[in-house]
């Protein structure tokens, strides 16, 4: 029974999630369907990526990963079917599948007949590409038939993570529903840095601060500012009971330095 999951920002206030899991369920009747996030921000690819990134490892092999965010939808931006880490991702060729589908992956363009609903509505390719693309992946056809293979698809762009001298610097690369602030500074990094005389400074829109290092949240005086290593292994800056974005000013691109005292 195959698994197919959905990564998109339709939200729920419109049809658009249903429609796209009746053209699936038409063409794999027996699919097991799994939202990962429909509250995507607007036309926000860094954070839809960010999302498929965070859960599509933890499903069984072979599942069916959909995800739909796409400004350039109608454009001449391509259709992919993408095969990477015994897993299979569909969407459009804008960055969105890049930090889920990592290499070595085949990527193979969506074109063939069999892989689209006719006629194709120039602003609802989820419903008539990517859904039709995985009912057929779901009901056995191999990736391959979708279409010519492609030996490119757009990457997003590597977060910041520098070493100089005495420092580690990195960026803000995502901002979650609770304002917390996941960097780009990996809890590999840190380890490098004796976490007992390092300094953290947060560049924010109102100033720099400095939050304290500590395990989780719970560590700390409610509204202090915290930061630990979240659970995808990054160092994460957050507000106890609040939200760091708010207290801080600090976005996506914002820079973290991570600084040995002695």
């Amino acid at each position: 029974m195959a698994i197919v999951t959905f990564t998109t920002d339709f939200g729920f206030s419109d049809g658009y999630v249903a429609a796209m899991k009746g053209v699936v369920l038409s063409l794999a009747p027996t699919a097991t369907l799994v939202d990962v996030a429909h509250g995507v921000p607007p036309q926000d690819v860094t954070a839809g990526a960010v999302a498929l990134s965070q859960a599509a490892p933890l499903f069984p092999p072979g599942t069916i990963h959909v995800a739909i965010v796409d400004p350039g939808v109608g454009s001449q931006r391509a259709a992919l079917v993408v095969e990477a880490g015994g897993s299979l991702f569909v969407g459009p060729d804008n960055g969105v599948l890049s930090l889920a589908a990592r290499s070595p992956r085949k990527a193979y363009r969506i074109e063939a007949p069999a892989f689209r609903r006719e006629p194709v509505s120039p602003t609802f390719h989820g419903r008539d590409i990517f859904a039709p693309a995985a009912g057929r992946l779901a009901s056995g056809v191999a990736a391959a038939l979708a279409g010519p293979a492609t030996d490119t698809m757009v990457e997003l762009a590597t977060p910041t993570l520098r070493r100089i001298e005495d420092h580690i610097e990195g960026t803000v690369f995502h901002v979650d529903r609770f304002g917390n602030l996941i960097t780009s500074i990996s809890d590999e990094a840190m380890r490098s840095l004796d976490a007992a005389d390092t300094d953290i400074e947060l560049e924010g829109e109102v100033g720099r601060f400095h939050p304290l290092l500590a395990r989780t949240f719970g560590d700390v005086e409610p509204n202090q500012l915290v930061a630990y290593v979240g659970s995808g292994g990054q160092l994460e800056i957050a507000v106890r009971d609040g939200s760091a974005a708010v207290f801080t000013g600090a976005s996506r691109g914002s820079r973290v330095r991570l600084r040995s005292r002695t």
